[in-house]
């Protein structure tokens, strides 16, 4: 243990030193239960959504080779990246919006970092005992026992860690076909090297580096108290009620010896999985987890005191002052987030099944027909992006007796980005001005739901000469 040095006398840290180990402590209560419910949950839809099929098509696969992106029956192709982009952004302002109004809530109970991490203490809980068994087990010289523990120990981890890496590299090449290869040893070397690469990085970070990824690698932690204010519900401890802090029996007239509610049991420490000390104030280390909290709230059961000594709170209600839950910045986040939201839903449900795009010839920019007709010249792109072939007829409008002389009726592929010479006439007594608008239309032949247009320009002379014969 670290001696704390004297009081008004700062503490001198060195960045480069090795951390002391952090044994942990099981503990209950509602908030733990919560986290177990919600962590359970996010477990269950990352190894279960892999595996799960609609119309032999993986319910969520990301193909890279193929250029193809299914998620939960739909598929996306390259041109929607800024769907991607859009949703990136949504869910930064929503972690916005969360860190302003309860703190730091996403690394406590959904994070993944954190997530793994309360697995493999729970793996570790498991193998070597509840925390007094594994402080004694690491002291003792080495021994059959504390290999064989050891052992377990790390074989568990790289075996979650291992799932873990399989199931990431599944969202990118089929699960079912990527475990088969995997038990014959005929995997691809890039996704085998992928596999390695995830499940070390799980090992890794979950099993030894812990707390140290949160305290000096992740930059939401460095940046999210930027966002916090005095209204922001934190993880706190009550310096007015548990104040002075101090043993003492149950039932005694403590109040009388000048002690608060604090006994000094140092639990709240004891079940923290980044070793702060809550009673010390926030911290960059505080990930609102709230063990500490289920931690206390045991304690003053047992003693018999009030609960919510250490509690979700603010800064404004512990000085006894009101809180505002609506405030212009928190306000400012919802709003946004709610108008982003709405957009992207509303993007998402009219997208169109095909991606059109006309480019008219401007090398020529017109061409005099025999018959008293002008001609321009377009190429038309069209990105399919069903996962089935198109049959398509195009159509114009915009001016009298618009008439092709190229094919109208093609089809597009599934996934292909086509292009099309089309070669437009129309009479030379319906050209009204140099430049006229025309709408060129794509339907499906089979299915009047699929439909695409796009507008561009017809040009002829600002006066017209006389046609040849």
């Amino acid at each position: 243990m670290k001696k704390k040095p004297p009081d008004n006398q700062p503490e001198l840290i060195d960045l480069y030193q090795k951390p002391d180990p952090i044994y942990t402590r099981s503990f209950k209560g509602f908030f733990r239960n919560l986290r177990l419910c919600g962590a359970g949950l996010l477990i269950i839809l990352y190894f279960g959504t892999v595996w799960v099929q609609t119309n032999g098509q993986q319910l969520v696969l990301f193909d890279l080779p193929e250029r193809k992106f299914h998620i939960f029956g739909a598929t996306f192709w390259p041109q929607d990246f800024v769907l991607l982009s859009w949703l990136l952004i949504i869910c930064a302002f929503g972690l916005f919006a969360i860190t302003v109004f309860a703190g730091r809530v996403w690394c406590g109970y959904t994070c993944p970092q954190s997530v793994f991490t309360w697995i493999f203490m729970w793996i570790e809980r498991f193998t070597e005992g509840e925390r007094n068994h594994r402080i004694k087990l690491d002291r003792q010289p080495m021994s059959g026992n504390k290999v064989l523990r050891k052992l377990a120990k790390h074989l568990l981890w790289l075996l979650v860690a291992l799932a873990t890496g399989l199931t990431f590299v599944g969202y990118f090449t089929p699960i079912r076909q990527l475990v088969a290869d995997l038990a014959v040893w005929q995997v691809h070397p890039w996704a085998a090297f992928w596999i390695a690469f995830f499940t070390l990085a799980t090992y890794g970070n979950a099993g030894w580096l812990r707390e140290q990824v949160c305290l000096l690698m992740c930059p939401y932690a460095r940046f999210q108290s930027v966002m916090f204010d005095n209204d922001t519900l934190v993880v706190a401890y009550d310096h007015k009620r548990g104040e002075s802090r101090g043993a003492r029996k149950r039932n005694s007239d403590y109040k009388e010896a000048g002690l608060g509610d604090c006994i000094d049991c140092r639990v709240c420490v004891q079940v923290c999985p980044t070793g702060i000390d809550i009673r010390d104030g926030l911290q960059i280390g505080c990930i609102g987890c709230a063990a500490c909290i289920d931690a206390c709230n045991s304690i003053m059961d047992k003693m018999g005191y009030e609960q919510g000594l250490v509690r979700y709170t603010t800064d404004n209600q512990l000085a006894g002052q009101p809180t505002h839950w609506l405030r212009p910045r928190l306000i400012g986040y919802a709003s946004a987030l709610l108008v982003m939201t709405g957009l992207f839903l509303w993007t998402l449900t009219h997208r169109s099944p095909l991606e059109f795009e006309v480019l008219r010839d401007r090398n020529v920019l017109y061409r005099t027909l025999p018959g008293e007709r002008i001609e321009n010249i377009f190429t038309l792109k069209i990105a399919n992006k069903t996962d089935q072939d198109q049959p398509l007829t195009l159509s114009f409008s915009g001016i009298p007796d618009l008439r092709s002389e190229s094919q109208t009726t093609f089809v597009v592929n599934s996934g292909e980005v086509a292009e099309q010479i089309i070669q437009l006439s129309a009479p030379v007594a319906e050209l009204k001005a140099p430049g006229l608008d025309i709408e060129f239309i794509l339907t499906n032949q089979t299915s009047d739901s699929i439909s695409a247009s796009s507008d561009s320009r017809f040009i002829s002379p600002v006066k017209h000469p006389p046609v040849k014969q």
